[in-house]
């Protein structure tokens, strides 16, 4: 059901990928927009074309057009391609405009300095958004108002769920948790599907069997106000099958192979922006002297 935060503003996408796309389609699915109200620009003609095709949007790949005239900037590019995004939109997005940024691990401090502009969001999205069932965290500068606000909890709530953190750190936490959390997801449930096919089952066989025991559990989880290990204690009975397999599991290191994957996921994303600090003050630089 629509907020009405986003009624008549034109909503302008940098950068039109598979996120971009996933929020485009969030946005429209929940009524939020009409699809005259969004821009989506991106190199990529035909890009343009199949959004345009699938959506009835307006398509570009000018981006200072894109943004001359909009209420609210996604900026959804690859982290590598953000410095020089910045140093062509610099001080070219509209005063009272929102930016919605969602480029992985770029600081709120690189954004703004690049564009010239201080109110800005920053976001960490994951890929079930695509569904509507998105877990996205999110943090401010000072400059965004309460209507600024509004207007990205609007977008994010058509995504899923939203958190919003008072400190950016915990965006790179939430970028090693729950946006690169899909990832050991599906990486667990492709182990468990070829387990099974190893038992007899056939592969459809087995990817039924899992993807319903994955839902399942996530739903009991989510209904339950038990801790995650008295859940696990349920069903794991002395002596029974389930000690066997976490006896193994537990033996083989799982916890602590997921835990470096996680540190390494978030050091990673530390590490795209400290790159991104030193790169876009050269890129923005270059282009005002051009």
């Amino acid at each position: 059901m629509s907020t009405g935060e986003l009624q008549g503003l034109t909503v302008a996408f940098i950068g039109s990928g598979t996120m971009a796309g996933a929020i485009m389609h969030a946005l429209l699915g929940a009524g939020e927009v009409e699809s005259e109200q969004i821009i989506a620009s991106d190199p990529l003609v035909e890009r343009g074309e199949e959004l345009q095709a699938q959506y009835g949007v307006r398509v570009t790949t000018d981006n200072v057009a894109a943004v001359e005239q909009a209420d609210v900037v996604v900026l959804s590019v690859k982290p590598q391609v953000l410095p020089v995004v910045l140093a062509e939109l610099h001080g070219r997005i509209p005063p009272g405009a929102l930016v919605f940024s969602i480029v992985a691990g770029m600081p709120l401090s690189t954004i703004q300095t690049g564009l010239g502009h201080a109110a800005i969001v920053r976001v960490m999205p994951n890929t079930p958004a695509q569904i509507r069932e998105g877990m996205s965290v999110w943090t401010a500068l000072p400059a965004v108002t309460e209507r600024h606000r509004a207007q990205a909890q609007a977008i994010l709530q058509t995504m899923g769920l939203e958190m919003y953190v008072n400190h950016e750190d915990a965006l790179d936490m939430a970028t090693a948790v729950s946006g690169t959390g899909p990832t050991y997801v599906f990486l667990l449930m492709e182990a468990l599907v070829d387990a099974a096919v190893h038992l007899g089952f056939s592969r459809r066989e087995a990817r039924l069997l899992v993807i319903q025991t994955v839902l399942g559990s996530v739903r009991f989880a989510q209904q339950s106000d038990l801790h995650l290990a008295q859940l696990r204690n349920m069903v794991t009975s002395p002596g029974g099958t389930s000690a066997e397999a976490i006896y193994q599991l537990e033996k083989g290191g799982m916890r602590t192979v997921l835990s470096k994957a996680i540190w390494a996921a978030y050091r990673k994303s530390r590490l795209l922006g400290e790159r991104a600090e030193q790169e876009a003050p050269l890129q923005v630089g270059n282009e005002e002297g051009a």
